[in-house]
């Protein structure tokens, strides 16, 4: 008897329960590459056969995907077998008992705004996300002090990475490897990324991470880039997990949703609608000091 689409999923995912592979799950994740055998079984310091064996399991569940190369320059006779590398998969895994689908009402809403949505609607869209935002971050907020601000970015980043967004430091700047409303952008990317935008910078704005700024750098499988050239190397300590506990800020204020993926948007798109965002997004109240300014300029999603 064929099993369902639900049944592979739970199945899937209660592979995760053996703590060895859920470890490996979490290794490969978190390092956004292609990761071999002897490196996943030194990071977890097991047997190089036992590791093989939870990453073919993982790959058997569509959790990882595999991909052979030669990891040194030799060629030829006596170079040996290319080695098998394992990545993340793209296979994105909801289950919900009782089963919700939130998705369908986010397309509905999505599609509505974009068809007949005036300027006003959009506003009122990017507000209401920038005050959610806000919320978010309230809680990591600090007083105006190096130290506070740096535990204020450090606060931030957890809320960011509760959300799924899964920051991860690259040199001077932290980049969001993920984007948690993948889907709906692929479909809707004008108007998710510029909510995207303002739900971003409310967070920083709640935390009081003074300093930092968000800017375009679209690349494939990440978000966007947070530079933070402007505050200390130690607000960078903080742990992302990739697999954020349930009950989390994020999670207290945010409903999933999960949508398929159709047609890709433009970066040329984004950056319209983000122009158009920014000219009434603005809440009323006092400007902060020019030298205090949270400045953002776009947010997208993984083409």
């Amino acid at each position: 008897m064929a099993r369902s689409d639900l049944e592979r999923q739970i199945t899937a995912i209660a592979s995760l329960g053996d703590p060895v592979r859920r470890g490996l799950y979490l290794y490969v994740a978190g390092r956004g590459r292609e990761v071999g055998r002897d490196e996943a079984a030194r990071a977890l310091r097991i047997s190089r056969a036992l590791a093989a064996f939870h990453l073919d399991k993982l790959h058997q569940h569509g959790l990882l995907e595999t991909s052979y190369r030669r990891l040194t320059r030799r060629r030829g006779p006596g170079a040996g077998r290319p080695a098998k590398l394992y990545r993340r998969a793209d296979l994105q895994l909801d289950v919900s008992l009782p089963r919700r689908r939130y998705e369908l009402a986010g397309r509905v809403l999505a599609r509505a705004i974009m068809l007949e949505g005036t300027s006003r609607m959009r506003r009122a869209l990017h507000r209401a996300a920038q005050h959610l935002g806000r919320g978010l971050g309230a809680g990591a907020r600090g007083t105006d002090t190096r130290a506070a601000r740096s535990r204020s970015l450090t606060g931030a980043l957890a809320v960011l990475d509760a959300c799924g967004y899964e920051p991860s430091r690259t040199n001077a700047h932290i980049r969001l490897r993920n984007c948690p409303f993948a889907a709906l952008a692929n479909e809707y990317r004008p108007l998710v990324c510029s909510m995207n935008l303002a739900l971003l910078k409310g967070v920083l704005s709640g935390a009081g991470a003074r300093g930092v700024k968000a800017r375009l750098d679209p690349r494939p499988g990440s978000c966007c880039v947070v530079n933070t050239n402007a505050l200390p190397r130690q607000a960078l300590g903080f742990q992302p997990s990739v697999l954020s506990p349930s009950a989390t800020p994020c999670n207290r204020h945010l409903a999933p949703s999960v949508l398929p993926a159709t047609r890709p948007g433009t970066e040329e798109q984004c950056r319209a609608d983000d122009r158009s965002a920014d000219r009434g997004n603005e809440q009323p109240g006092p400007e902060p000091r020019r030298h205090q300014r949270i400045s953002s300029e776009r947010v997208i999603g993984p083409h």
